[in-house]
């Protein structure tokens, strides 16, 4: 019998030459990541301190202030420079501030291998499984044990395999792909499992596509959300100057599985998350025509160079509705950077855009675009919980940054594919 990609990784960090779901191993931890928000804090500072331990291997810690950058008040500033200082007495080479979402400057900067087991005080550190990494969120309290010892134990997952084959539609990204996959297995339809992506439709994704599909993996509960790593990854990785330090896995063709599904591209057509969970999920034209006040196109899921680029083609020589705030937030620097170099940002703005730092912020109402009661929003990241990016009285619609673009164009949820 066989194994799955998230088997043979986790057989290779626990030493062991085969490992089946539902055995405990304890792995070997290589990059451990923290947040401001539930980072070097005082549940992990102190405790620290009070074991009188040295973080076990410093070059494999990396933090990243994201949440909240810029801070919106005296108590966030308080968060980043606690965080910033403390990350410099520990010796914390990779720290990273003001540059944008975590998972996406994890990526960017080579923390994210394939074949690797990275953990982080993110639930949508399972973003990095569309590297051929087996990555998850964990707690401060695990944390914590990683810092001081470089081991995690976990049971063995069982793994749900989606195959997706065919060509994507016009009009239909990688978001309308993960949002039908989402609301077909529930959300908590993977708790605890792996959730592997293939087939033809995968493989033809660009790295910004496939990096949309694992992050939201937690949204169906799944432990990790993992997509074969191939040339394309290779080539993402060497245009990074990353061309050795990893390894390629695969599933054997005898593998067991505990779920598998079947997906042809071309039968998908936009769909949208309505309130207040992320699988209520239905076709956009079941919903076209409802009012929105402000359209988010941006966060670790759905601000990357080509999720911007694809919003630009809709708004160009256009402009949004009357009342309705379109924002934008790059993923990160280095994609505003690029964005602004290629009049993305400009052809967004002169649409009637508001153009963002690369942050963490209005994806959970943190700053920069919380909503109001009453108020609905469109938006292209990765939860529509109740009160997730304002208040409670709010209600938050979730698409693909062309869906949101539309909708921007309308001051409605409209069919993106009219326009292009």
């Amino acid at each position: 019998m066989g194994m799955t990609i998230s088997e043979k990784i986790l057989a290779k960090a626990a030493g062991v030459e085969k490992a089946s779901a539902g055995e405990i191993l304890w792995a070997k931890v290589d990059k451990a990541m923290m947040d401001d928000i539930l980072g070097p804090r005082v549940e992990i500072a102190e405790k620290l301190k009070s074991l009188d331990k040295n973080i076990w291997n410093k070059d494999k810690v990396v933090v990243i202030s994201d949440h909240y950058t810029p801070p919106a008040n005296a108590k966030q500033a308080e968060i980043v420079k606690f965080t910033r200082e403390w990350s410099a007495a520990n010796g914390i080479d990779n720290y990273y501030e003001f540059v944008g979402p975590c998972h996406q400057i994890m990526v960017e900067n080579g923390h994210a291998l394939p074949g690797k087991v990275i953990v982080g005080t993110d639930s949508h550190t399972c973003m990095y499984g569309a590297m051929g990494a087996f990555a998850t969120g964990v707690g401060s309290t695990e944390m914590l044990g990683v810092l001081v010892t470089g081991e995690i134990w976990f049971k063995v997952p069982e793994t749900i395999k989606v195959v997706w084959d065919g060509v994507l539609p016009k009009g239909v990204m990688a978001k309308d792909v993960v949002l039908k996959t989402i609301g077909d297995i529930g959300h908590a339809g993977a708790t605890y499992k792996a959730v592997e992506h293939v087939g033809t439709t995968i493989e033809n994704m660009i790295m910004d596509e496939r990096l949309a599909i694992s992050n939201m993996a937690v949204e169906m509960g799944a432990k990790v959300g993992i997509i074969p790593s191939d040339e394309k990854t290779e080539a993402y990785l060497a245009a990074r100057g990353i061309t050795d330090g990893y390894e390629h896995y695969e599933s054997d063709a005898d593998a067991v599985y505990c779920e598998t599904r079947h997906y042809k591209a071309e039968a998908l057509e936009p769909v949208v998350a309505c309130p207040h969970e992320v699988d209520n999920v239905t076709a956009i034209k079941n919903v076209a025509g409802t009012v929105i006040h402000q359209a988010y196109i941006g966060s670790c899921t759905g601000g990357r160079y080509n999720d911007l680029l694809e919003a630009s083609k809709v708004l160009k020589g256009r402009k949004i509705a009357k009342g309705v705030r379109l924002l934008i937030s790059p993923a990160s620097k280095e994609v505003w950077d690029a964005c602004e170099k290629d009049g993305i940002l400009r052809m967004l703005s002169e649409a009637g855009g508001t153009i963002l730092a690369p942050s963490c912020g209005a994806c959970l109402g943190l700053h920069s675009g919380a909503i109001a009661p009453g108020e609905i929003c469109i938006s292209s990241t990765n939860r529509n919980f109740l009160g997730r990016m304002g208040s409670k009285d709010s209600q938050i619609y979730l698409a693909s940054p062309v869906s949101v673009a539309a909708a921007a164009i309308e001051g409605k949820i409209a069919d993106p594919r009219k326009y292009l």
